[in-house]
């Protein structure tokens, strides 16, 4: 594999871990407001699937035994995916999280992509677990990541809802 293409996925896996630890800074901020945690149980399996997202793209870039060519339709929408992402997070400023963290105090934000949708970002996120892999001819991962990412969702949704909304 070319070398850009290394550089591209160490930049990726560079971004989630920042967004880690803004979502822990966020996190605490909104905890010091009376912020608290809901859906704890199903959280955890947000972690082991996006941790085994990275080890199958990588398994499967390694193992793979052809090359791949750069394509520049997959990553023209992996950068409107990132564009997407950054107005996601800069929208809900300090109440973005990769929890679900609730205070009630502060009104639920509609501006921004959430104008449009309920959850832009996990929109975004189920595309980039198809277009990230594609990028790099990683067809097992496309396939099977933005599946477990909707069981995800199917799970963490109704939670969040029921924390944000009361329904």
């Amino acid at each position: 594999m070319p070398i850009f293409m290394w550089v591209i996925l160490s930049v990726i896996i560079i971004q989630r871990l920042v967004e880690l630890v803004i979502a822990r800074s966020n996190e605490q901020w909104m905890k010091q407001r009376g912020a608290i945690e809901k859906g704890k149980q199903h959280y955890k399996w947000f972690i082991i699937v996006h941790t085994l997202f990275f080890l199958s793209l990588i398994a499967e870039i390694i193992f793979r035994q052809q090359s791949i060519s750069f394509n520049y339709v997959l990553f023209t929408a992996f950068i409107i995916t990132q564009i997407g992402r950054i107005w996601c997070i800069a929208t809900l400023g300090r109440f973005w999280n990769t929890k679900i963290i609730i205070a009630p105090q502060f009104d639920v934000i509609k501006r921004g992509p959430y104008k449009y949708v309920k959850h832009p970002n996990y929109i975004i996120v189920g595309i980039e677990l198809f277009v990230i892999p594609s990028l790099f001819g990683a067809w097992f991962t496309a396939i099977v990541f933005p599946i477990l990412h909707a069981l995800l969702l199917y799970v963490r949704i109704p939670v969040e809802e029921k924390a944000v909304y009361g329904h």
